[in-house]
């Protein structure tokens, strides 16, 4: 007998008291202000929230928020500012690299900062290629948990969805966090009113 069958004969011996599993039910979080707590936990992950301000346009939160940008891709209805249409765009490299993708989300999820965002463009690369994304969503669409989310219509009817809360990132064994690794180097959430 080696060791390995010793140690596991021993343990069989003396016996594991067994325990009920936990009951399954629980009274999930809620929060006070959803949008609040959504625009907190998405700062935590890289990203930012920004309200739409009453009277204010898409094309006014885009240019107070990315003055700079140059090339920006967008198929949503009342982006005027859009210089590329990206359901126009043939090869989905050309994409990448864009100063700035704006998208429509879903809904988002108070508990983490997640948007989900269905593709309802051409090609997801503008997703995950641009430099900068900004993902709009209605503010009565922000939902407490996870929980609540995964259950929601929108995340059952879709042929490509993701949820993505902040840019993207990642940290090597020194721990030098780096932000656009596999992805935009900003996210920014718009709260429309």
């Amino acid at each position: 007998m080696n060791s390995k069958e010793i140690i596991l004969k021993k343990l069989s011996a003396d016996g594991m008291p067994e325990y009920p599993h936990p009951a399954p039910d629980f009274a999930p979080q809620r929060f006070d202000d959803p949008a609040a707590t959504f625009a907190e936990r998405l700062g935590a992950a890289g990203g930012r929230a920004v309200q739409m301000a009453p009277g204010e346009t898409l094309d006014d939160v885009i240019r107070r928020c990315y003055p700079d940008a140059r090339t920006i891709a967008s198929a949503m209805p009342g982006v005027t500012v859009a210089t590329l249409d990206p359901d126009a765009v043939e090869d989905a490299r050309e994409l990448v690299d864009v100063d700035l993708g704006v998208v429509a989300g879903s809904f988002g999820v108070a508990e983490n900062g997640a948007v989900w965002i269905a593709q309802d463009i051409r090609h997801k690369a503008l997703y995950f290629g641009a430099t900068a994304l900004m993902v709009v969503i209605p503010k009565d669409a922000i939902v407490d948990t996870m929980h609540e989310a995964v259950v929601r219509p929108e995340v059952d009817d879709f042929g490509y969805g993701c949820f993505m809360s902040g840019p993207s990132k990642t940290a090597d064994i020194e721990q030098a966090l780096v932000f656009g690794a596999h992805g935009p180097m900003s996210v920014t959430v718009v709260i429309r009113a």
